[in-house]
């Protein structure tokens, strides 16, 4: 691991004397900062907990600490370590990194020492709310634990910006007392890095005037969309709804904040211009990510999909999307038919239903993108510079960054076989049906080769021409630039790259070898991510994606091993370019040049700049709250004072009964509640915890809470409750609860943040119908008259419920409840009856739920009860008309059966 920065030890140094929450800016090394402290930590005399990473981050904390050399490394605790052998485990002292459910379960069963525990460090600190497991696992902590320390990192300024105080509540949630802001803009942090800038070329390439409309008619259909989405719904009248917030990425986010409370409220049109804005938003990525074939595929199959469907959404026929398809397909082909081209420029080319016999005379265009050839004239530069380069000590590595695997693999094959040849091939796939399409481009070329080299070339089989001709044309193309291509052997212009990865995996004739089978031979290389796409090899050139990689630091260690010369950033992501920043100024005096090509003027310059200027606020609104911020003393909860850690729900305003006992204080039963270890993925066991009750961790077959020996919950939210209603599984769930349990409770858990009804307004129906929510939950009464129902609008409303219901009654038992199975035989001593015939019973005609147990009571087996006489039924039911019955139901021939069932036939 390279040695720490300035700013970075200087971060180290504050965070090691005094606990706090580190914000970052992104990609200034937050991963490298709490990389130190494992090092630092692992080692057996300590125990350090880790919250809140995942198993990739784990996998590269790891490998990165095992080529530092560190003897003992981070240990993971998994379902798989015995619960008996727990406590050992944890005495072994060192890092551990564990999912919260297994911690909560293990601190609150006391498998692990909290008393020994050295500290805990808390990663993407920012997810920290007062609901989540997390701040749970802190103040059980805290409760048992004062001395530990507890540090917190974060590098998403841009999360504390949402809701009222939102960093003061993190930090409340965390126990720390100290708030460290590291932005890009800190005097430590710009002087640093001024002092190893990287050698950074900006290329702003020009759109072509193709694109530049196409542009600017969906950014029209965008701000129409947005006005209407305003005018139907006047609530959302807020200045994030602004064109420029839409076409930044975390847009979706914003609008489901904004419109999910109140989702199954809002009209059809809503919802559909909801869906178009995210249509929309896709049409301008394409735009600039990908070449005007796929995005015309994306286009066509937009109106395509409309038609089919019948609904056609209202921007479809707006003016600009008229202009949008037009130089769409002008990217791609013109119409050569003159005759037409006369008749009507502009609503000619764009009807889709022209005639066969003029959509056959298109003439191909395919306009190559203007990246590309930014991007080529990028790796002669460096091709030029690798000849001479022996004064820095031989030809430099290259990396090309884009922005996902799309990307890349285009790239990829655009610089081996060149822009004519990739989008021809790409054109037959995805339009291949219109053949002559294709021959008329390839007779045209011909003619222009005849001109120039005299060569003419017969044979004009539709495929095969198609092929030669492109080869033929690549091949004079790379005599030209043979210093781009360094000629990797013949092969290599053969070989095609699949680069739609949705569409289906057919190649034409010679194109059937694909990278995926070549890349081994050619590149062999032992790269630490599988994500990269292989050019060259010597110098090694290699395309890698900015997102999509299963691992998340992919391209972190892609660079620090290959170690390039020159990075090519293809599209721009903020906080690759921290990184790389950071990577310049931890090799100082090695050579690094980066390309930045950028679309001047386009939404994609944009974007990177609202991502710049939407973090720089952030900054500045938390130095802001920094500044007015109130802490209190006893905030790292390291005595006694801290309010948060009580465990008592009771206001203090409630007075103490005088009548018992002169209002002394009654020293009461400790609360307990037998919990689920699947029930701690919600926040409800850490809200029943804070009330004072304690709670149980066990695995339950039947119910998810037992409060008292008679009393079981099952917990469902609404998608649960659903699903589970349509599946069956909440039947067999009810009838298991109804049999071993006095009380069984059904409890239904509303999302706080959205309304507390389970219909739309105004969608209840009057017929009972078998989809509908109501009517199950209606029959699922009906058929369980012992079943009771609460509804509770939020977790802290079920909490206190629960707290309510266990007043006065006796602790449940942990050991009993685990008994209890779907099938197992043992009953509740209360019920001396047989599961089996008890069900019998109750599905013949007569019997029921209330006249049930009497009948048990008075005949010991069915065998008896066939033997009972009309009178004597009547009796024990006390009800003459279910009498008769049960009786006719029972010496009922089957003669007699078949009869009436022929005859109501």
């Amino acid at each position: 691991m390279a040695a720490l920065l300035e700013h970075e030890s200087q971060i180290f140094l504050e965070l090691f004397h005094r606990d706090g929450l580190v914000v970052c800016a992104r990609g200034l090394g937050i991963d490298r900062l709490l990389l130190r402290f494992l090092r630092l930590y692992c080692e057996p005399a300590s125990l350090v907990l880790v919250l809140n990473t995942s198993p990739a981050e784990e996998e590269y904390f790891i490998d990165q600490l095992r080529s530092d050399g560190v003897v003992h490394l981070p240990r993971r605790v998994t379902n798989e370590i015995a619960n008996n052998t727990r406590y050992e485990f944890y005495t072994q002292g060192g890092v551990i990194f564990a999912t919260s459910r297994i911690l909560v379960v293990d601190f609150l069963t006391d498998r692990i020492p909290a008393n020994l525990i050295t500290g805990i460090l808390v990663y993407k600190a920012h997810r920290i709310i007062e609901s989540c497991q997390e701040a749970f696992i802190l103040r059980l902590y805290r409760q048992k634990n004062k001395q530990g320390f507890i540090k917190a990192f974060t590098d998403n300024a841009v999360a504390f910006n949402t809701g009222f105080c939102h960093v003061e509540r993190v930090m409340k949630n965390l126990f720390v007392g100290k708030l460290y802001l590291w932005p890009r803009f800190h005097v430590a942090v710009h002087s640093f890095l001024e002092k190893h800038k990287p050698e950074v070329v900006e290329i702003h390439v020009a759109m072509t005037p193709a694109m530049l409309a196409i542009q600017t008619a969906i950014l029209d259909i965008l701000n129409a969309c947005l006005k209407e989405l305003k005018r139907y719904n006047p609530a959302l009248e807020v200045e994030d709804l602004s064109l420029e917030n839409a076409i930044a990425k975390p847009f979706d986010k914003t609008i489901r904040h904004y419109l999910d409370p109140l989702w199954h409220q809002l009209g059809a049109k809503t919802k559909s211009l909801v869906q178009d804005l995210k249509i929309l938003r896709t049409l301008l990525l394409y735009l600039t990510q990908y070449d005007c074939v796929t995005f015309l595929n994306l286009l066509e199959s937009l109106k395509a999909s409309e038609k089919a469907f019948g609904e056609n959404s209202g921007w479809l026929f707006l003016d600009s999307s008229t202009s949008m398809f037009v130089n769409a397909r002008a990217r791609v082909y013109r119409i050569a038919d003159e005759k037409l081209n006369q008749k009507g420029k502009g609503s000619g080319s764009e009807k889709r239903d022209v005639k066969k016999e003029n959509e056959l005379k298109r003439e191909l265009v395919l306009e190559s993108n203007p990246k590309w050839e930014a991007l080529r004239e990028v790796l002669k530069e460096i091709e030029n510079e690798n000849k001479n380069s022996d004064n820095l000590g031989g030809p430099g590595q290259v990396l090309i960054c884009a922005s996902d695997d799309r990307a890349c693999a285009q790239l990829r094959e655009y610089i081996i076989t060149g822009a004519e040849a990739f989008l021809t091939r790409l054109y037959n796939k995805t339009f291949g049906k219109d053949e002559k399409a294709g021959e008329v481009w390839i007779k045209d070329r011909k003619a222009m080769k005849s001109k120039g080299n005299a060569k003419p070339d017969t044979g004009p089989q539709a495929k095969k021409a198609k092929l030669t001709a492109s080869s033929k044309q690549n091949k004079q193309k790379k005599q030209q630039d043979r210093t781009l291509i360094q000629m990797i052997g013949k092969s290599e212009e053969e070989k095609r790259e699949e680069v739609e990865v949705e569409d289906d995996k057919e190649l034409s004739g010679s194109q059937e070898s694909t990278t995926e089978e070549t890349i081994p031979e050619d590149f062999d290389f032992s790269l630490p991510s599988d994500c990269y796409y292989g050019i060259f090899k010597d110098p090694l050139t290699i395309i890698h994606p900015l997102q999509g990689c299963g691992d998340p630091y992919a391209l972190t260690r892609v660079l620090h091993e290959v170690e390039p010369r020159y990075v090519v950033l293809y599209d721009a992501e903020l906080t690759f370019v921290r990184q790389l920043e950071i990577y310049k100024a931890s090799r100082p005096g090695k050579p690094l040049r980066v390309y930045f090509l950028i679309y001047g003027g386009s939404t994609e310059e944009q974007r990177y700049l609202t991502a710049l200027r939407k973090e720089k606020e952030a900054f500045e609104k938390l130095i802001r709250e920094k500044a007015s911020m109130v802490v209190p003393e006893e905030r790292e909860g390291r005595d006694e004072t801290n309010l948060d850690l009580l465990r008592d729900a009771r206001p203090a305003s409630v007075s103490a009964d005088t009548r018992k006992a002169g209002g002394q204080e009654q020293k009461g039963v400790q609360q307990t509640i037998i919990v689920d270890m699947r029930e701690f993925r919600s926040e409800l066991p850490s809200l029943i915890h804070r009330r004072g009750i304690d709670i149980e961790p066990v695995t339950l077959q039947v119910g998810d809470y037992i409060l008292t020996p008679d009393i079981c919950v099952e917990r469902k939210s609404i998608s649960d409750l659903i699903g589970s209603l349509n599946n069956g599984r909440l039947y067999a769930q009810c009838v298991a609860m109804c049999r071993y349990y006095k009380r069984p409770v059904l409890l239904i858990e509303f999302d706080p943040n959205k309304s507390f009804s389970l219909i739309p307004r105004g969608s209840l129906q009057p017929e009972i119908s078998s989809n509908d929510v109501t009517s199950k939950l209606t029959l699922l009464t009906l058929h369980f008259p012992k079943l009771r129902i609460l509804w509770c609008p939020s977790p802290h409303a079920t909490a206190e419920i629960f707290e309510e219901l266990k007043q006065n009654h006796p602790q449940p038992d942990a050991e009993t409840a685990m008994a209890v199975t779907a099938d197992s035989e043992i009953l509740p001593e209360s019920d001396k009856y047989n599961p089996g015939p008890q069900d019998f019973l109750l599905k013949m005609p007569g019997v029921n739920a209330k006249n049930c147990r009497a009948l048990m009571t008075h005949v010991r087996s069915i065998a008896e009860l066939v033997t009972l006489s009309k009178d004597e039924l009547a009796k024990i039911l006390g009800n003459a008309a279910n009498a008769t019955q049960l009786f006719d139901f029972i010496h009922l021939t089957y003669a007699e059966a078949l009869a009436k069932g022929k005859s109501k036939r």
